[in-house]
């Protein structure tokens, strides 16, 4: 979830360890801090956003061409000055900045604590940097060889980086489930948390992957095992622009991704689909073709707006390709003992592929003969090299910590696939998917038509900024999309909001229903129209204030709801890909209203790394 930098070269480091900072802020803004080396091995750090480090440290001497800087999601120890990373060590001799979780930290601390170590924070980090010198004392050896010492003792998930003020010229990187990446330079060097730091500066990248140690030293970089086997670095060119990471005249980056989304569905089909050649090609899928064709089951494991997307896929999928699918939270996946079988194929999607909780269920599903097949956004990313097959979205850079294009671009590859296995397994007729072809090529003109309903939506969420709940309704394929909705407006407005089945309402929720909930029903012309024009009109009859989603032209919905948002027509199985546009712009603009930080809100970060 934290967000590392570190740089050695021949720059002026501190500079360049903000600015990542900042791009990186989206995976944690508690706290930030930078540890700069320069004869003396220096730590400034502070509570609050990167800003906050930098007005803090604008009286200091940050002079120094290799340095590290954090920015912190609290997992061990309040978000404070304290707890900030940069960490040193006992002596002061070594700093760390750590990603992750060191889940035997405690029995760690007691056994320091034993041995005359005092600690000053009360996080698991400085237990790991502790560690690292005490090995490094009773060995009489080099940080390096303590570092990778040290990793056999720690249990749980880390990218760490460490600096010593006894061996100056050098970096020391690790990684073990939490990302790490290196920018390869001209006689300089770059680590972070992903490229968003680095492409300023080169388009050559290295990952690093579990149970490596990264050795920059005099201009060299070297990797090897934790076993201290040497290791080839394979390097790869970055095809992200510098200007999609930026605002781009944009207020927030969330706004930007939201009108991005005609291009990013464009992206996700480009190349895998041309309705007047009948081609439909998703390049992962080929690879296993046999096996999907075969399938008995397939089970999708995601979280949060990728678990959305993987149920909008489950109604694809047993639509289309009439193959059982179930639908999992990953964190809840690995620990029930799940039935998986040889035959089994386990769909796995994310927007950042680093997601904690999916990798796990990954790993479980693997070693139970599972297929996996990924679906992410990031190249190069943890899950997509797990994965046997799979797709990358093409969505380009979020850096919103909620998500809106990625969610788009997920459920437009998995329409792809489930188009692909239905076509495969001859459940679905040539003239159905060749319609479907056309469809789903014209989706980004329906989107863009779409998000031309903004200035309305701005009018609605004045009138419902300041309510303290709300529901959102939806029958089939609506369903999660009515899900997706709820997340949105709490993620970002702090607004209580929850997603039900249409039907379900009279179920429970129905009971919350006064003059002063807003209701938003999404009611596009669909096979469940007539059902849900008469939930709607449930929610009337109890004086629900009704915010309805309905399909252009529709002349009946418009009489009972208050507020009326009409979306372009589209065949029922892509309707999810339009719908959500007006409910993402509608927790937008409440959020902002409410003079909440749409874009790193509160408690929250993007990638979330760690259990």
């Amino acid at each position: 979830m934290c967000g590392i930098v570190a740089y050695i070269g021949h720059r002026e480091a501190c500079p360049i360890i903000i600015k990542g900072l900042k791009r990186l802020e989206y995976r944690g803004y508690d706290s930030a801090g930078v540890a700069l080396l320069n004869g003396d091995l220096n730590v400034y750090k502070k509570k609050g956003k990167v800003s906050d480090l930098q007005a803090f440290i604008g009286d200091k001497d940050t002079h120094s061409h290799i340095g590290m800087g954090h920015t912190r999601w609290a997992t061990h120890g309040e978000p404070n000055d304290s707890n900030a990373h940069p960490h040193y060590s006992s002596s002061g001799r070594i700093a760390i900045i750590h990603n992750g979780i060191i889940e035997n930290y405690a029995s760690l601390k007691t056994l320091l604590q034993s041995k005359g170590f005092t600690f000053y924070s009360d996080t698991d980090t400085e237990v790991f940097i502790n560690l690292i010198e005490d090995i490094q004392n009773e060995n009489n050896c080099t940080l390096e060889e303590a570092v990778r010492l040290a990793l056999h003792e720690v249990v749980g998930a880390y990218a760490i980086v460490v600096l010593s003020k006894e061996e100056p010229n050098q970096l020391i990187a690790a990684r073990k489930g939490s990302p790490l990446v290196i920018g390869v330079g001209k006689d300089e060097f770059f680590l972070a948390s992903d490229a968003t730091p680095i492409i300023e500066y080169t388009n050559e990248v290295v990952y690093v992957n579990d149970y490596e140690i990264v050795v920059i030293k005099d201009g060299k970089l070297n990797i090897k095992t934790r076993e201290d086997v040497p290791t080839t670095p394979y390097i790869q060119t970055l095809q992200i622009e510098l200007d999609s990471i930026e605002k781009g005249g944009y207020e927030h980056f969330m706004l930007k991704e939201i009108f991005e989304q005609p291009r990013s569905i464009h992206d996700s089909m480009r190349g895998r689909l041309v309705a007047a050649s009948n081609h439909l090609v998703l390049g992962g899928f080929l690879e296993f073709e046999k096996k999907f064709v075969k399938a008995k089951r397939i089970i999708i494991v995601a979280c949060g707006t990728s678990w959305h997307a993987g149920l909008v896929a489950e109604y694809l999928i047993e639509d289309l390709a009439r193959i059982p699918v179930e639908v999992e939270y990953a964190s809840e996946f690995r620990y029930r003992n799940p039935i998986i079988k040889e035959g089994d194929i386990v769909i796995a999607i994310s927007q950042s592929g680093e997601t904690a909780d999916t990798l796990a269920a990954i790993e479980l599903a693997k070693s139970k003969g599972a297929t996996i097949f990924g679906i992410c956004n990031v190249v190069g990313s943890s899950i997509a090299r797990a994965s046997d097959a799979g797709a990358y979205t093409h969505a380009g850079p979020e850096i919103g910590v909620a998500s809106t294009k990625a969610f788009t671009a997920q459920v437009t590859a998995l329409t792809l696939l489930a188009m692909m296995i239905g076509s495969k397994r001859g459940t679905i007729e040539d003239s159905k998917l060749r319609q479907l072809m056309i469809e789903l090529e014209n989706i980004p003109a329906k989107v863009e038509k779409a998000l031309e309903l903004n200035d309305k939506i701005v009018e609605i969420s004045e009138e419902f900024k300041d309510a303290p709940n709300c529901l959102y309704l939806g029958r089939g394929y609506n369903f999660p999309v009515a899900l997706e909705g709820a997340l949105k407006l709490k993620e970002i407005s702090y607004i209580h909001a929850e997603g039900y089945p249409a039907a379900e309402m009279k179920h429970g929720p129905i009971a919350l229903i006064d003059e002063n909930m807003p209701v938003v029903v999404i009611a596009t012309r669909d096979s469940s129209y007539e059902k849900i024009v008469s939930n709607i009109q449930e929610v009337k009859a109890r004086k629900g204030r009704i915010i309805a989603i309905v399909t252009e032209g529709d002349q009946v919905i418009p009489a009972m709801a208050e507020y009326v948002i009409e979306v372009p027509e589209t065949s029922e199985i892509l309707t999810p890909l339009v719908s959500v546009i007006p409910l993402q712009l509608l927790s937008y603009h409440i959020a902002v209203m409410r003079g909440c930080n749409v874009d790193q809100p509160r408690n929250l970060a993007k990638s979330v790394t760690v259990e």
